[in-house]
C-alpha cells in the first residue's frame, strides 16, 4: 500500500474534527429547543408556540438598531477618509492613514456583527454593545464641550438609552444564549 492511500484510508484527526463540527451544527433534536426557525433565532415563534418561548423584548430591538446605526455612521466615514486618501489630500504617515482606514473598517464589521448577534439572542455581544456605547459616550461628551452640541448629543443620547436598556431584565434574559459548543462533561 502506498504512502498516499495509506495516508487516505486510515482515521485523522481531522476526520474526528469533522465529526465534532457536524454534531455542533446539526439541528437540535428536542423540537423546544429549535423555537420553530431555520437561522438559529431563539424568538422567532410566538409564545407558547415551542415549548413557551419569550418574544424579543423590544429594548433588543432598540440596541441592535443603535449599534447598527453607529456601524453605518464608522462605514460611512471610512468611505468618506478612503476617498480623502485616494484625492490626495495632504496625510502625516500614508501607512498610519491606510492604518487608520482599516481600523474604521475594522470596527464597523465589528459593530454590524455585534448587532446582528445580539438581535438574535447571543449573550456574548452584549459586552461589545457595553464597550462600544462606553466608546461613543468618551467621544460625544468633549464633541458636545467643544463646540458641537448637535454633533455631540446626537452621540450621547442614542448611547445612553443603549446602555440603559441593556441592563434591562428582559433584554439579559433574552440575550442569554450561549453559542454552539456541546456541554463538557
Amino acid at each position: 500500500m502506498s504512502d498516499a492511500s495509506h495516508w487516505l484510508a486510515a482515521p485523522s484527526h481531522l476526520d474526528d474534527y469533522v465529526r465534532y463540527c457536524a454534531s455542533v451544527s446539526r439541528d437540535p433534536e428536542d423540537p423546544s429547543e429549535a423555537a420553530g426557525n431555520r437561522d438559529g433565532d431563539p424568538a422567532g415563534a410566538p409564545a407558547g408556540a415551542s415549548g413557551g418561548t419569550a418574544l424579543r423584548p423590544a429594548g433588543i430591538l432598540v440596541i441592535s438598531v443603535v449599534v447598527a446605526l453607529e456601524a453605518a455612521a464608522l462605514l460611512v466615514a471610512a468611505v468618506w477618509y478612503g476617498s480623502q486618501l485616494l484625492s490626495g489630500a495632504p496625510v502625516l504617515s500614508f501607512w498610519g492613514a491606510v492604518f487608520t482606514l482599516g481600523l474604521l473598517l475594522a470596527f464597523s464589521a465589528w459593530l454590524f456583527a455585534v448587532a446582528v448577534y445580539l438581535f438574535r439572542g447571543y449573550r456574548w455581544p452584549r459586552a461589545g454593545a457595553l464597550v462600544a456605547q462606553l466608546f461613543t459616550l468618551t467621544i460625544g461628551f468633549p464633541t458636545m464641550t467643544g463646540g458641537y452640541p448637535w454633533a455631540g448629543l446626537a452621540m450621547l443620547l442614542p448611547a445612553v438609552v443603549a446602555i440603559v436598556v441593556l441592563f434591562d431584565k428582559r433584554v439579559i434574559a433574552f440575550a442569554s444564549r450561549a453559542g454552539g459548543a456541546p456541554p463538557a462533561l
